[in-house]
């Protein structure tokens, strides 16, 4: 650092002297000012030493808000909530399908002997009369069923008996009332009879199709072959069993093939008379 002020010092009295010699007209005992000149060229000097850092500067403007960054990861999951409070009860749901039959009870006591009663001709009287009865309160209690509801088309009437029986009770159940269990033989008595089924709140009813006489040959009960129309469930009729040879018709208006032994509602249907 000392140097390089030394240097700049010296520098600046030889331009002193040979500006004095020119003013005081020193230039002829001496070379010409041009020479000086273009012998003694003033350059700058060197770069300096870098000075001590400056203090800091008071804070700028907050700038603008950057763009948006990147979606962060996911985080953990939080702790679980307290349980909220129950909520209202749903609406009852459809009516299920029947169990199956339990295995049979064990046999009851001995009863006591009876008294010997010597009825003669009355009681063959007296055994036809609560035949009678029987049959009397069957035929009231059908004929109150149906004023509950019945359907019809244009050539027959249909009925659900809501009285679980088998398959071969709700045929006998249907004869001797002059009708016949309920045979679809097309999509409009099939729409009829599944609106009935819904409408009823019921799930499923017996129908007047079986296989019973030849596996895989289904036949109404007016013993007339299944031919041009037919509604199965998928995947029906299926009978690994073999034992599957009726046919129910539930809600959907879809058919499935069940086991005859089974009690359910079923439906009849009655034919128009003709005037």
């Amino acid at each position: 650092m000392k140097e390089q002020q030394l240097w700049k010092h010296e520098t600046s009295l030889l331009l002193f002297l040979v500006l004095l010699g020119q003013v005081l007209g020193l230039n002829d005992d001496s070379q010409p000012a041009t020479e000086v000149c273009s012998t003694h060229t003033i350059l700058p000097g060197p770069k300096g030493d870098q000075g001590e850092k400056g203090d800091s500067g008071e804070m700028g403007k907050q700038g603008k808000a950057g763009p948006m960054g990147t979606k962060g990861d996911k985080g953990t999951v939080g702790h679980m909530g307290d349980q909220g409070m129950m909520g209202k009860i749903g609406p009852i749901g459809r009516k299920g399908e029947k169990g199956f039959k339990g295995l049979p009870g064990g046999s009851g006591g001995k009863g006591k002997a009876g008294s010997v009663c010597d009825c003669g001709k009355y009681r063959k009287v007296v055994g036809q009369l609560d035949i009678n009865v029987a049959r009397l309160k069957s035929s009231i209690k059908f004929v109150k069923n149906v004023l509950a509801g019945i359907r019809e088309t244009e050539e027959k009437y249909y009925y659900i008996v809501q009285e679980e029986k088998s398959y071969k009770e709700a045929l006998t159940h249907c004869r001797i009332r002059d009708g016949i269990l309920a045979m679809p033989k097309d999509e409009a008595a099939n729409a009829v009879i599944s609106d009935y089924i819904t409408q009823s709140g019921l799930f499923r009813v017996f129908i007047g199709l079986n296989d019973m006489e030849t596996e895989g040959q289904f036949m109404y009960a007016d013993r007339t072959p299944l031919q041009n129309y037919s509604n199965w469930k998928e995947g029906e009729p299926q009978d690994e069993s073999g034992e599957e040879d009726c046919v129910e018709m539930l809600s959907t208006g879809k058919w499935n093939d069940t086991e005859c032994h089974l009690t359910m509602y079923f439906i009849c249907e009655f034919p128009k008379k003709r005037k």
